[in-house]
């Protein structure tokens, strides 16, 4: 990528910042299945996820300001790759219906984000204590200048998009 752009410096070429792998869990009221969640999104993201507060009361949401309203983990460096290869090689090729994203789904920073239905497509995730299926966002943030650039960085990262 660095020959065919035109690059001066490797610091130049587009890469992969972070994944934050995050769920909301605002519907949730039992304390137990909130934690049960917890567990499964640490299975998947491979670190603990840290819990996401509100920061005001909505009373058509039923939120009050301070409850748990979601789950996100923060994935860099050695963790970021071993997920993006276990949910391209692993998790995507498992999903019901799956004929790739859309280009439209990368934003015009480059950002990335898939959403994922059931939580069950991930191998750590299925076992006899699976409670509640759940659905999880997968957000890649990059640091491209544009979305050209991007999408061919994903395209090159074997992360598979419509034809």
């Amino acid at each position: 990528m660095m020959k065919a752009h035109g690059f001066s410096s490797p610091l130049a070429v587009p890469r992969i910042m972070k994944v934050v792998v995050h769920t909301g869990v605002g519907k949730i009221r039992d304390e137990k299945e909130i934690e049960g969640i917890g567990r499964q999104l640490a299975l998947i993201a491979g670190q603990k996820a840290s819990p996401r507060k509100a920061k005001k009361s909505i009373a058509s949401f039923k939120s009050r300001e301070g409850m748990v309203i979601g789950l996100a983990a923060t994935l860099r460096g050695a963790r970021m790759y071993d997920f993006l290869s276990r949910l391209v090689n692993v998790a995507l090729p498992r999903a019901r219906d799956f004929w790739g994203f859309s280009e439209k789904s990368v934003d015009g920073m480059g950002n990335l984000t898939i959403g994922i239905k059931e939580h069950i497509i991930f191998p750590e995730a299925v076992g006899e204590d699976v409670r509640t299926i759940f659905g999880l966002e997968v957000t890649i943030v990059t640091r491209a200048k544009n979305r050209a650039l991007a999408l061919e960085m994903y395209q090159l990262l074997g992360i598979p998009f419509k034809k």
